[in-house]
């Protein structure tokens, strides 16, 4: 039987991205076929076709997320919400017609620590993913989906993960002033929601303009500053009160140097992301004489995985949807969510008829 899937062929534009028809793929040794219904896109989906982590050109010859050359064909899509349509070996029917969301990688290491081994092996980069109708995953990564919807559960894995472990690796507590840069995005608006309505921090949104205002309060931010504004660190400083205790980050360059200044003494970074730029330039002195904590923060763990499907199924947490496209509109797909100035994710349907159940 065959499907239809988008591959990336290679590193480079759009043109890489390409739609194919491709055998289903066999569920092997503990492992099931998933039906997709829905899967959100991230950045990594477009850096992966990029070479954003390296290309098997580079000076580095590393690519993907375990920095090794990436096996070209492959389909992208690493958030994923389906339904369990068969079992592979050592794998119990009763798992079948189950509505899931996948963890996101697999590796070997230890509970607590599953996302600093070494092996990491990562849906849509060194696996097939989610562009597609079908995906075969391990048994034990497949969660039961947090709400009714496939559309709004495959909002939550990959951004929901990342952004509740950058919360617990910066520590986050109850009353902690803490900034948020690229609070409408993916990882941003549900880092607003845990960090607030979970962990009952205030969060001052970093939004682009102020017609974001009522919507980040909405998601439990305290208060809202705007990047583009010429005096940004002192906007901070108005709304906070002061200094900051924490700042979470996916943007990288652009505010890396504001976000140090917001910083007071012994505050503590977070960054999971470099939208903006992997590379800036920084004073020493800021970080030694303010007594700074910068934590890099990478997914998570399966524990924390679980905790997040909870507090999205108890409605502590409400997934945004920015926009839906239909699985042959992939490349539109990408194209708008690398230009769109949104609010949430952008998930595609592989299997329309369906992604409502």
């Amino acid at each position: 039987m065959k499907m239809q899937a988008f591959q990336v062929t290679g590193f480079g534009g759009l043109e890489k991205l390409q739609a194919n028809e491709v055998l289903v793929p066999e569920p092997g040794q503990d492992e099931v076929l998933v039906k997709i219904h829905a899967t959100a896109l991230n950045n990594s989906d477009i850096w992966m076709r990029e070479g954003g982590y390296g290309t098997d050109t580079s000076a580095s010859a590393s690519a993907g997320w375990r920095r090794e050359g990436i096996d070209f064909p492959r389909i992208p899509g690493s958030d994923v919400a389906g339904e369990v349509v068969k079992t592979g070996n050592g794998v119990s029917t009763d798992d079948l017609n189950k509505k899931v969301v996948l963890f996101p990688f697999q590796s070997s290491g230890e509970k607590g620590y599953e996302h600093m081994s070494n092996d990491i092996t990562y849906i849509g980069s060194e696996f097939d993913g989610g562009y597609a109708q079908y995906v075969v995953w391990k048994a034990d990564l497949c969660f039961e989906r947090p709400l009714s919807n496939y559309v709004k559960s495959a909002a939550v894995p990959v951004s929901g993960l990342t952004a509740w472990h950058m919360v617990k690796r910066a520590h986050i507590q109850k009353d902690d002033k803490v900034l948020i840069n690229g609070a409408t995005g993916g990882v941003g608006s549900l880092a607003t929601q845990i960090a607030s309505k979970v962990f009952g921090s205030e969060v001052i949104a970093v939004v682009r303009d102020d017609s974001m205002k009522d919507k980040m309060l909405d998601l439990g931010a305290t208060n809202i500053v705007t990047y583009t504004s010429d005096s940004l660190l002192e906007d901070i400083y108005q709304v906070a009160g002061g200094h900051v205790d924490v700042v979470i980050d996916v943007v990288g360059d652009a505010l890396f140097s504001t976000s140090l200044a917001a910083l007071g003494v012994g505050g503590r970074f977070v960054t999971s992301g470099a939208s903006s730029g992997a590379v800036s330039e920084v004073d020493f002195r800021t970080i030694y004489l303010k007594h700074l904590n910068i934590y890099g923060s990478t997914f998570g763990t399966k524990e924390e995985f679980a905790d997040l499907l909870k507090a999205v199924s108890n409605g502590n947490i409400k997934p945004l949807i920015d926009k839906e496209f239909p699985l042959s509109q992939a490349k539109e797909a990408q194209e708008y969510f690398k230009k769109s100035k949104r609010l949430g994710k952008v998930v595609l349907l592989p299997n329309e008829n369906h992604n409502k159940r």
